[in-house]
């Protein structure tokens, strides 16, 4: 069952997605991807299976099995629902990057991120961004680990509570734009510089970084880019290196060097568009988990207090504080007063705010209703009887006053959570907080903000839209040229489903020697064939001699051309080992 947006709803963790998350959802559009785009998909799981089966974490061939991940065409996200139903996980398809706090709170959704394109074959060692190389073969495989699915998970919990700022959400979308640009075949030179300055820029002037920035790197330094085990023989599990077949072979040489993991890497930046000087190697998968958990109790949303709101209001989007009382409040915050021992005594929102009990918005207390903002005191008053229907002076420790007619309480599990006044004061001092001439005065309950987080409490209540990327990324064009050259991709891929037809491989080679002469995995694709079937050995020399001219005058395909000969050759011994 989809929706219409092509969103697969027969798996039960996409369907428990709440609405402003399934705006960033597309469809793969998986009749889109080409012969060429295929037979990109089968080079890289090919060469991966060939290394990683040595230098990977051994629950990722476990996983490549289990999520059935097929290593000759790319996956349909459908069919990859169907697995990961299994183990309590799903997956949607995005476009590109999609910004932090969105992508952490689909995975404590336990929701994957698919980003749907496939990378073109300039960059098929490695991609500057997202796509379903990366996300189909490196994320889904070790998430049939339990232990890891289960930090993954509370990663994504700890993250949707992040504070971010307005400074992370612009580096984010340069960083975007420059992973775009990237990955054209033919970027402007010009257009490329400057994209890379802004991003350097943005790096540089960050500021003191964010909670979502110091996760961030916490994340790119283990779900991303994380070794397992020994620093003189770690294992791979980071998805971007299981996706890179460049990468993963240069990650684990000498120069790159091997960072015992800690809190600490949460200080060390990262550039997304190339590849690491440094790696850091976990001992196991808790000990992810306890340095998650350790930074986790320095967050806002742990902490609360003083130093929460002031999270809140550096932020500038909204955020909510959760009082003592369970009452948590959300807008965005603008002011907090202190006492003279730096205890907060009041806090105030400014614009659309609302407040909810346990993540659900409560009953006339939406945005609509607290459109121009909201403000309440934080603390105890001097013991007093309220009842509804009779005037209240309620005087706090922190020499706040509220006096009014009460004409509503609120309770919640026995606690006193709201009350609403009319013809109401509140002042500190000779400041007026609140006058009777603004309405109606509603005062949130809570000796203190035992926490403050990122976001509504209720979003999709609080209708709260993230901001989607504007900028979508780029298709690779399509003329009669290139359909040709995919027409013979497509041949070449029947005859070695079919087995049939081999008798072609000469023409289709001689075709694609004068229509696409800078073209090699046709090549190396048709010489796979030949060698495995023993025969044309004449025009199997012919298509060696070409690679190997290949390798000598375009340095950067060099390595993948050696790397497909590689295959062919342990393909061979290991036939004949079998024979």
């Amino acid at each position: 069952m989809k929706t219409e947006s092509g969103i697969p709803m027969n798996n039960a963790a996409v369907a428990a997605l709440p609405k402003h998350l399934l705006q960033f959802a597309v469809d793969q559009r998986f009749d889109d991807y080409t012969s060429v785009d295929h037979a990109v998909w089968r080079f890289i799981m090919r060469q991966n299976i060939f290394f990683l089966k040595e230098y990977a974490h051994k629950v990722y061939f476990q996983g490549l099995l289990e999520t059935g991940i097929s290593f000759e065409r790319i996956p349909r996200i459908s069919e990859m629902n169907d697995i990961l139903g299994r183990i309590g996980w799903g997956g949607v398809a995005v476009d590109g990057f999609i910004p932090p706090a969105a992508f952490m709170e689909f995975q404590a959704y336990k929701v994957l991120v698919i980003a749907c394109d496939m990378r073109q074959i300039h960059h098929i060692e490695y991609t500057p961004a997202p796509d379903i190389v990366h996300e189909a073969a490196g994320h889904a495989p070790i998430i049939v680990d339990r232990e890891y699915s289960n930090y993954l998970q509370r990663f994504g919990e700890v993250g949707a509570k992040a504070m971010s700022s307005k400074k992370d959400f612009e580096l984010y979308e340069a960083i975007r734009h420059l992973s775009i640009l990237k990955e054209l075949p033919n970027p402007d030179p010009k257009e490329l510089a400057e994209a890379t300055s802004k991003v350097e820029h943005g790096q540089k002037n960050l500021g003191k970084p964010s909670e979502m920035a110091l996760l961030s790197r916490l994340h790119w330094w283990t779900v991303e880019y994380g070794l397992i085990g020994t620093l003189q023989a770690p294992k791979i599990y980071g998805a971007g290196l299981l996706s890179s077949i460049g990468e993963s072979v240069s990650c684990l040489e000498p120069h790159v060097k091997k960072i015992p993991y800690s809190i600490e890497a949460a200080e060390t930046a990262f550039d997304i568009t190339t590849k690491q000087p440094q790696l850091f190697v976990c001992r196991d998968f808790q000990h992810l988990s306890d340095v998650l958990e350790e930074f986790a109790s320095t967050m806002a949303f742990k902490v609360g207090g003083l130093e929460g709101i002031n999270k809140a209001i550096d932020s500038a989007n909204p955020s909510t504080c959760k009082y003592s009382s369970g009452l948590q409040v959300s807008g965005v915050f603008t002011e907090v007063l202190t006492d003279a021992n730096r205890n907060p005594i009041y806090l105030r929102t400014t614009g659309p705010s609302a407040i909810a009990y346990q993540g659900k918005e409560l009953p006339g207390h939406g945005r609509d209703y607290h459109k121009d903002g909201f403000g309440s005191p934080i603390g105890n008053w001097k013991m007093i009887e309220i009842r509804e229907g009779e005037t209240a002076k309620l005087e706090f420790e922190s020499g706040i006053i509220v006096e009014g007619m009460v004409e509503k309480i609120l309770r919640r599990d026995d606690q006193l959570q709201l009350i609403t006044f009319s013809n109401c004061t509140a002042c500190l001092g000779d400041r007026v907080l609140f006058d009777p001439a603004w309405g109606t005065y509603d005062m949130a309950v809570g000796g203190e903000i035992v926490s403050v987080f990122s976001g509504a409490a209720d979003k999709d209540a609080y209708n709260q839209v993230a901001l989607v990327p504007k900028e979508r990324t780029i298709k690779s064009p399509s003329d009669a040229r290139r359909r040709k050259l995919e027409s013979l991709y497509q041949q070449v891929r029947d005859i070695r489903t079919r087995k049939t037809g081999y008798e072609r491989l000469g023409e289709i080679w001689e075709t694609q020697q004068a229509d696409h002469p800078n073209d090699w995995l046709l090549s190396m694709e048709i010489f796979e064939i030949l060698d495995e079937l023993d025969e044309q050995k004449p025009l199997k020399e012919r298509i060696a001699q070409f690679l190997n001219a290949r390798k000598m005058a375009d340095k950067e395909i060099a390595t993948l051309i050696e790397w497909g000969f590689r295959l062919v050759t342990y393909h061979q011994q290991d036939t004949r080992a079998a024979v």
